[in-house]
């Protein structure tokens, strides 16, 4: 099975980083022929699995870019409160959408999803892309780099 992998970016720099890490197609999400841009280069094929990590007034988008039986995870709330979205589109076509919270894992099932997470990349010779890394004391200079909109997660170290 072959995987085209389509990512959004509001950023041309930050596509160009995506690119290299491997997607095929990168579109900008304020493209108001978003869904017939990412249609047409996908063709014939609709896109099966979406990862959302922003929410918001995209989703009903993404939704529409899904194919009949596609799964959407929202993993993400940033883009805020989506409006007018018709639930209608999930039933018609079989689209199953879950969500998932990291404030829901105890510690020990967050490590172990971790662990899961790198034992995939490590198969594929990936690893997760990291901005930068604060030390607990500077967590407040970590929310300013995140206000930024960085490529890669924050992390906080919280000891040695």
């Amino acid at each position: 099975m072959q995987l085209i992998v389509v990512a959004l970016s509001r950023s041309a720099e930050k596509g160009v980083r995506l690119k290299t890490l491997g997607a095929d197609f990168v579109f900008d999400p304020a493209d108001r022929n978003l869904v017939k841009a990412v249609a047409a280069a996908i063709s014939p094929k609709r896109v099966d699995l979406a990862v959302d990590s922003a929410g918001g007034a995209l989703l009903p988008q993404v939704v529409a870019l899904l194919g009949h039986g596609g799964r959407i995870s929202v993993v993400g709330r940033s883009g805020g409160i989506v409006r007018d979205f018709n639930t209608a589109t999930l039933l018609f076509r079989r689209i199953r959408m879950g969500g998932a919270s990291v404030g829901d894992y105890t510690v020990q099932a967050g490590h172990a999803a971790w662990k899961e997470i790198v034992d995939r990349l490590n198969v594929i010779g990936q690893r997760p892309e990291v901005d930068a890394v604060f030390p607990f004391e500077n967590v407040k200079t970590g929310f300013v780099r995140l206000a930024q909109g960085p490529m890669g997660k924050m992390l906080v170290q919280v000891a040695d």
